[in-house]
């Protein structure tokens, strides 16, 4: 059997796939708890846009993803909280715009490639130490921020209304969370890809949520189940030739298949 860890690209692609394991959970506990749950699949496809820039003029595409990202999250929070439509409606219109531009660009640059397919699914094979340097970086600035937020953040993901009145800064403890999402997002692109980020942020946080324990011990579960199938995802799709971030999202799949199952006997 093949020795993997004599491969640079896998140990590249392990390094970003922990770092990436780890920060995911940890926001998407907040956005389960919120019900923003979906803002995580419609930024995942918003990034598509900035990958497709990226790629159309040479850039960095995660980088492009990031900035395209973070504009679209705050301009999605400023139409939810105006209040002028709902919620899941500005969810909807980033959605189909972010889709309808990525197109447009993508005609532009000769239409659907390779690199572009790798974006899509996720590939250890394509992820560069410079990749890793990237996703690094974010991953810290997500964490100092989640520390220097967590207590609000916790007080408003399970009681909005009562943080409002004890003077919590709530539209703002709102905007660093839909930041934080889309910086999760980009980060997670080189692993599973556009189309699979959201499962990564919201499977393992609804799996742990199963056994219905503290605060603390859902993150530590979901923590496990990340790292496992993201580390174990890596290893199958390595040896059986398949695609990364597909093989991560089925194992996880699977793991709440099980738990369900185990939960209801």
């Amino acid at each position: 059997m093949l020795n993997i860890f004599q491969y640079g690209f896998v140990i590249r692609g392990l390094e970003a796939g922990i770092i990436v394991a780890i920060i995911a959970p940890l926001i998407g506990i907040f956005l389960v708890l919120r019900r923003y749950s979906l803002i995580a699949d419609t930024l995942a496809h918003v990034s598509l846009a900035g990958i497709a820039l990226g790629l159309l003029f040479g850039w960095n595409p995660i980088i492009s993803a990031l900035g395209v990202t973070v504009a679209s999250s705050l301009g999605i929070e400023r139409l939810r909280t105006t209040k002028r439509i709902y919620g899941e409606s500005a969810l909807a219109l980033f959605l189909s715009g972010s889709l309808a531009l990525a197109t447009v660009l993508l005609s532009l640059g000769k239409g659907f490639n390779a690199n572009l397919f790798n974006y899509l699914f996720g590939s250890i094979v394509t992820v560069t130490q410079n990749d890793v340097y990237t996703v690094a970086v974010l991953a810290v600035i997500v964490v100092m921020l989640l520390v220097a937020f967590y207590k609000e953040l916790v007080y408003i993901s399970f009681d909005e209304e009562s943080a409002k009145v004890a003077g919590i800064p709530v539209r703002l403890i709102n905007t660093v969370l839909v930041v934080l999402a889309a910086l999760t997002i980009s980060l997670a692109i080189p692993i599973v890809g556009v189309l699979l980020i959201a499962a990564l942020i919201v499977i393992p946080v609804v799996t742990a949520l199963q056994f219905r324990q503290s605060f603390a011990k859902t993150i530590f579960y979901s923590e496990c189940i990340s790292l496992f199938s993201v580390i174990s995802g890596i290893f199958v799709s390595f040896y059986l030739n398949l695609s990364t971030g597909g093989t991560i999202v089925l194992i996880m799949l699977a793991i709440f298949i099980v738990v369900m199952v185990i939960k209801k006997k």
